[in-house]
C-alpha cells in the first residue's frame, strides 16, 4: 500500500482564523500530519481533518484536489489504515 500523503494541495494561504482556504490545516496541524509516521496515524489525521472541513464548510474543493494526489501516488482515498 501507498504511504499516504500529506493532505495539503499547495494552496498554503492561512486566513480562515489560521486555518489554510486550501485545506483547512492550521500551521501546527501542518507540522503534526509531518511528524506521523505510522500510516494508521496518518490515515486517522486526513480522516479528523475531512470531518474539520464539513464543520467548517467551503471546502468542497479540497477533496476532488487530494483524490487526483492521492491517485498520482499510487494511494487509496479515502486513506486505509495500515
Amino acid at each position: 500500500m501507498a504511504k499516504t500523503p500529506s493532505p495539503c494541495i499547495s494552496v498554503c494561504k492561512f486566513r480562515r482564523e489560521g486555518h489554510c482556504i486550501g485545506c483547512s490545516m492550521t500551521k501546527a496541524q501542518k507540522s503534526m500530519f509531518k511528524a506521523l509516521k505510522k500510516p494508521a496515524h496518518q490515515s486517522a489525521f486526513v480522516t479528523m481533518l475531512m470531518a474539520q472541513q464539513a464543520v467548517m464548510g467551503k471546502f468542497s474543493h479540497w477533496q476532488r484536489a487530494y483524490e487526483k494526489k492521492c491517485a498520482k501516488k499510487g494511494a487509496s482515498f479515502p486513506p486505509q489504515a495500515g
